[in-house]
């Protein structure tokens, strides 16, 4: 079998580490090309020294760091902010992991699937901007993408060797956030602190917030939309607070697959490492006796108004997802930074989607400046 040639795109990140981590146990199949952080320098470094990528690259106040304490002969040091799409269209790249997060994500993204190769994304935020764009582009060149996300990745695999057409709807699950059993009269009482204490797992802080306040799952809900090219009625919101279910498809004869695993995002890395081959797991196997029940419930929109908004964007389509993103993106800065209550980002965000004239087909240009406008719109009213 031919080894693999991988560029990780924030490899200091979860992700980016636990991918490093699944490409530790089969070193014979995988060989890392290509590296990038932002400004975890120090992480960085010990990665180029055990991986040995031909190129790094890094944030422009980390750059000469970097350079001077790595050989130049061997890894070849570039900016993260202009060149990342040169590394996602690296010749000898086979598979690109999009581990950064934000809308910056984009453009590597479009340039990976432009080159025609297989991309991973852990990214929701280019899907979600540009998704149209983004598959579009993948079915001209031929380009793959195998999602990481586990809820996206779990569709993914319930959707192989079966006919789309019998598909009737994708049954989205959420664990619920760290708000789920608390009351909607304590939300503006709570602490940065405690919003970013997620139940279940270490996340970085900007998708934690998301997460209690489930705008995260609105966001996987327009994600799910582009890649299966499902409309916004296909997809339900499941709340199922175990985590094991990552995700349903229903068929028109009323049969439902499920992909369950343990929670554990190596397992979905090491999936769209492999695909369409599967690897033997060296991790602890799905021990249903031990769990003894699933439960299910429906969200309730009313305490979580973000998903409700999403869900209102999702079936409007167009610029709106851009303008979406963009507008949480800045909100919860805002609420991490102690300018606003939590309470606030749906009022912020909503008044900004709601303000936005529609593209109902918007090319790349247009999603930018839907993009641009929405962050200007943002910080005015914050």
């Amino acid at each position: 079998m031919k080894r693999k040639n991988v560029a990780i795109i924030g490899s200091t990140g979860s992700i980016g580490i636990n991918t490093l981590k699944v490409i530790d146990q089969f070193p014979e199949q995988f060989q890392v090309v290509a590296l990038s952080a932002y400004n975890n320098c120090d992480l960085l470094i010990r990665q180029i020294k055990k991986y040995r990528p031909r190129y790094a690259a890094v944030s422009q106040q980390q750059y000469e760091k970097i350079k001077s304490r790595v050989d130049a002969k061997r890894c070849t040091v570039c900016l993260a902010d202009q060149d990342l799409a040169m590394i996602a269209t690296l010749p000898q790249v086979d598979v690109v992991i999009l581990a950064m997060r934000g809308s910056a994500a984009l453009a590597p993204f479009m340039a990976a699937v432009k080159a025609g190769k297989t991309v991973a994304p852990a990214n929701k935020e280019a899907l979600v901007v540009a998704g149209d764009l983004l598959i579009a582009e993948a079915r001209r060149t031929g380009a793959t993408i195998v999602p990481i996300d586990s809820e996206q990745s779990a569709i993914f695999q319930c959707l192989q060797g079966q006919n789309r057409g019998e598909l009737k709807r994708v049954l989205l699950t959420a664990s619920g956030g760290t708000l789920l059993r608390v009351s909607s009269s304590k939300f503006d009482r709570l602490t940065v602190e405690e919003i970013l204490s997620h139940p279940r797992w270490k996340m970085g802080a900007k998708i934690t917030v998301d997460s209690a306040t489930l705008m995260n799952k609105g966001f996987e809900v327009i994600e799910a939309q582009k890649l299966f090219g499902l409309k916004a009625n296909e997809i339900r919101v499941v709340v199922h607070p175990q985590a094991i279910i990552h995700s349903m498809v229903e068929f028109i004869d009323g049969s439902v697959l499920a992909q369950l695993a343990s929670t554990d995002m190596r397992l979905p890395i090491q999936y769209a490492l492999t695909y369409p081959q599967r690897n033997s797991v060296r991790l602890p196997a799905l021990d249903l006796c031990a769990i003894q029940s699933l439960t299910f419930e429906e969200p309730d929109l009313k305490r979580f108004p973000l998903l409700a908004l999403a869900l209102e964007v999702a079936k409007k389509d167009g610029s709106l997802p851009a303008v979406l993103n963009a507008a949480d993106e800045v909100a919860v800065e805002a609420f991490l930074n102690r300018k606003i209550k939590l309470t606030k980002i749906f009022d912020v965000v909503s008044k900004v989607v709601k303000k936005h004239r529609l593209v109902l087909k918007p090319n790349l240009q247009e999603v930018l400046e839907a993009d641009q406008w929405a962050r200007e719109e943002t910080r005015k009213l914050i």
